[in-house]
């Protein structure tokens, strides 16, 4: 019999396998597995990227015959559907001759969700469903929201002073935080699928939005997100830094129907994707442009523009998450560039209010986070 004290201490090291996944293995989940047999760990694997071996398989594989009657520790409940590009998870358990699974959470995809466990019940093993679910709910939130409403999970972010500005009168944004607070940044750049900005924030900062690795923030990182670019009237330029390095970082300029023809076949030429989505009084459907993303395959999102699409995105109430910056700079006056722009409220009721608010130092800046 398998002893239930370790149940967590070994869940615990196939989340942190499965977290080695973060920003690779989109659209699938991260997913972690460990096999354990007589008290001693005899596989151990995480979920690479999508279309490559799942980390059951991977983790049984490494076992081998020492599998015969061991324990199989799964973040996410194993597989049993075929429109896929791999085979699915279940039979491979079953015939690897474990006798006991664990699984943290059942997988939300209706195509699974709950079959896979009943399969294995059917095949005479010993499934225990839970343990460790809150932590692999966190670490899979993008991928569970992403199957319930097939848009992208938002996040909002923003580099800002104390008294909530992202630029100067004159539209100087750089650098208000920090450089540990912009490492971070980038490495957040690597995680989501894609980043999004406005044209104002093409035509005022003209910045690249890739991933850059640290130290020093100059090379480019292994994985680039997709660039989109908030575009209704094809104003971009050419020389946008945007549109160069398409071989390592892709480009995506959402418009509508309303933009010059020529502006988009020219942008075309130069191997730029247009994307046209459905307008909303002359401006790009933020709702129609995630689901176009989320029918792509992309889960997550970090929108990185200034004021006035911060203030589009919360008021279309797609975002889900908040993560701002904050530098210990006070700018003060009127002309400041807040972070989120619009027509204010006239009463606090109509504030948005942050749940689950985290907080911490990250060098001279403090990061708050927080759930819409």
């Amino acid at each position: 019999m398998i002893d239930r004290t370790h149940d967590q201490h070994y869940m615990m090291q196939a989340l942190r396998l499965a977290e080695k996944g973060l920003g690779k293995t989109s659209p699938n989940p991260m997913v972690g597995a460990v096999v354990v047999s007589k008290g001693r760990l005899v596989g151990q694997a995480y979920h690479h990227a999508a279309g490559q071996a799942h980390a059951e398989v991977l983790a049984l594989r490494q076992a081998g015959p020492r599998a015969k009657g061991a324990a199989l520790y799964v973040t996410l409940e194993p597989c049993s559907h075929l429109k896929k590009r791999t085979p699915p998870c279940v039979p491979a358990v079953i015939q690897s001759g474990v006798r006991h699974v664990v699984v943290a959470m059942v997988d939300p995809n209706p195509q699974v969700k709950g079959k896979g466990i009943a399969q294995l019940r059917r095949a005479g093993i010993t499934v225990i469903v839970g343990v460790g679910r809150q932590e692999a709910e966190t670490l899979n939130r993008t991928y569970s929201y992403w199957v319930r409403t097939k848009r992208p999970y938002v996040i909002l972010k923003a580099g800002m002073t104390l008294d909530g500005q992202i630029a100067t009168a004159g539209g100087e944004s750089k650098w208000i935080t920090g450089l540990q607070s912009r490492r971070e940044v980038h490495q957040l750049r690597s995680a989501v699928d894609a980043v999004i900005v406005g044209i104002g924030t093409v035509l005022h900062d003209n910045p690249s939005l890739t991933a850059r690795r640290p130290p020093r923030l100059t090379a480019l990182a292994a994985k680039q997100p997709c660039r989109i670019v908030i575009d209704s009237r094809l104003r971009i330029p050419r020389s946008a830094k945007i549109l160069g390095q398409q071989d390592q970082a892709k480009t995506v300029i959402a418009t509508t129907k309303a933009a010059p023809k020529a502006r988009l076949l020219e942008l075309e030429k130069l191997g730029i994707e247009v994307l046209v989505v459905p307008g909303e009084r002359g401006r790009v459907s933020l709702k129609h442009l995630l689901a176009s993303l989320g029918q792509r395959g992309m889960i997550s999102v970090m929108v990185e523009g200034g004021g006035e699409l911060n203030a589009a995105f919360l008021k279309a109430k797609l975002v889900n998450q908040v993560r701002l910056y904050v530098a210990p700079t006070l700018l003060g006056g009127t002309q400041s560039k807040g972070v989120i722009g619009g027509a204010s409220p006239r009463r606090l009721a109509d504030a948005l209010k942050l749940t689950h608010v985290r907080t911490r130092s990250l060098g001279a800046d403090v990061v708050i986070e927080g759930d819409l």
